[in-house]
């Protein structure tokens, strides 16, 4: 395991600092926005905006990488993340940070898709599944760690975005010191909505809800505790509760994903996330409560997403895998633009406390979509299929890795 790190040491160091960067600046949206006088509706467009900015990257980066290689598509992608970061604070104003936001989108979406291009090329089939997980791990490590970085200044001012620049601009320097040219990146045209649908309308449905969740929870939540009141160190620990959580049940979802019907586990999730975000807005003067809510809610998210990524993977043939990846982030993006729109409208028609609602809304309708699929169709024989952790950040070029490894291990099972 440590041989297989040590090997691409310097891609995990730069995406780790990058997501501090990307993840300070995702909460200081929130307690920031708040300070400046933004409504509720103004922060969730620019929410929104992140994710425009990173589906239509999605489509896009590829053809850069083609015209201008890994490298220089590398380097140039950082070089505006790390300006973006700065201009923040110059122009507080919601259209332009909406603006910007989508630029950031852009810029993560082409940045994931060359760091995975490069971390895929270093793995073979024996070790793409640990090298994958090892990039996982420093991603939501990142997020995290971002969150602690929070306190060391004032969201008034600049410092905290010109540390979130500068986290950035280090990034590229292990990864770009030490990348190799690589082939061109293969556009890969994704499967049509429709044929995501007939492939598993499970998949298809909820990952497209949990969108919705996942970018509510990465760009709202911070917002959601700035408007009940909370302080600096407040909102970065309870945003910080909603990635930790996903380390908590991303290894036992999966082993339990393994030995049973998948969408047994998919329900299960999903009505705990529903529950604990109805039981959070119950209690929600409770500081202690709101913690404890987002460690569940974020808790269940994350693993939902490589569920329904590996139960889309059991009705697959492979050589549909690829289009598949571009569909399921097409569809995840999709859901991840209008997630945070409808819970910034209810938050301001509403209070802001409904931020839990919105979500237990969601929660619970992939809870009782799963629930009716179960009844549609027979579950898919467990040693056909396996699992592995992959975060809804992740661009295709993860997710089709995934398949790829999914599809690997079963062909070993088999044998």
């Amino acid at each position: 395991m440590l041989k297989l790190v040590s090997a691409i040491w310097a891609l995990l160091i730069g995406v780790f600092l990058i997501q501090v960067g990307n993840g300070m600046q995702s909460t200081l949206m929130g307690v920031r926005g708040q300070i400046e006088g933004f409504s509720t509706l103004a922060l969730s467009l620019v929410t929104s905006g992140y994710f425009m900015g990173f589906l239509v990257g999605s489509r896009i980066s590829p053809s850069i990488i083609r015209r201008v290689g890994h490298v220089r598509a590398f380097a140039a992608l950082g070089s505006l993340m790390s300006a973006v970061l700065i201009a923040y604070p110059l122009i507080t104003e919601p259209v332009s940070w909406t603006i910007l936001r989508a630029v950031l989108g852009f810029c993560m979406s082409g940045i994931y898709v060359v760091a995975e291009s490069w971390l895929n090329d270093r793995a073979t089939n024996e070790t793409r599944g640990t090298l994958l997980s090892a990039y996982m791990v420093s991603q939501m490590a990142g997020m995290v760690a971002a969150q602690g970085l929070m306190n060391v200044g004032d969201a008034a001012g600049a410092k905290l975005f010109i540390l979130a620049s500068i986290l950035v601009s280090l990034a590229f320097t292990p990864v770009l010191l030490s990348a190799v040219p690589l082939p061109a990146a293969e556009a890969i045209k994704p499967m049509t909505l429709r044929a995501l649908f007939r492939r598993s309308p499970l998949a298809t449905v909820g990952t497209a809800l949990l969108g919705g969740i996942f970018a509510a929870q990465m760009g709202m939540a911070a917002i959601y505790a700035a408007q009940i009141g909370l302080g600096v160190r407040e909102v970065s620990t309870f945003v910080a509760a909603l990635f930790a959580g996903s380390f908590l049940l991303q290894v036992p979802v999966g082993r339990l994903s393994d030995l049973m019907d998948r969408r047994f586990v998919i329900l299960t999730l999903a009505v705990v996330g529903a529950v604990a975000c109805g039981t959070t807005f119950v209690f929600r003067d409770s500081y202690l409560g709101l913690i404890v809510g987002a460690l569940l809610a974020g808790g269940t998210a994350t693993p939902l997403y490589s569920l329904f990524i590996a139960y889309m993977n059991d009705h697959l043939e492979r050589e549909d895998m690829p289009a598949a990846a571009s569909g399921i982030v097409f569809i995840y993006g999709l859901g991840a633009i209008s997630g945070p729109l409808v819970i910034g409208q209810a938050m301001e028609v509403a209070g802001p406390h409904f931020f839990w609602v919105v979500l237990m809304t969601l929660f619970g309708a992939i809870a009782v979509y799963t629930a009716y699929r179960m009844t549609r169709r027979e579950a898919p024989a467990t040693e056909d299929s396996a699992y592995l952790g992959v975060l809804p950040t992740s661009s295709e070029v993860a997710v089709s890795a995934a398949y790829e490894w999914y599809a690997d291990e079963v062909e070993e099972r088999s044998e």
